[in-house]
């Protein structure tokens, strides 16, 4: 089920989209998916810096592993 819950906007943003037909709670959803997304991500790269950092200077002393296998 979903859950009200209560936001605070721009009167004329509304007014607006309330012209438009934009479906505002749909939107303001859309919108938080986006950014809770967005935080994952960053959380996520956050939390494995150190690993990304260590494959990143592989890469740089040795190459690509399997490199002499690409056909680009």
């Amino acid at each position: 089920p979903r859950q009200r819950s209560s936001f605070t906007a721009d009167p004329g943003l509304l007014a607006e989209a309330k012209a438009l037909g934009v479906n505002v709670s749909r939107a303001a959803e859309a919108g938080i998916e986006a950014e809770v997304k967005k935080a994952r991500w960053a959380q996520w790269r956050a939390e494995n810096a150190e690993a990304i950092r260590s494959s990143n200077e592989y890469v740089e002393k040795h190459g690509l592993p399997l490199a002499k296998y690409r056909q680009f």
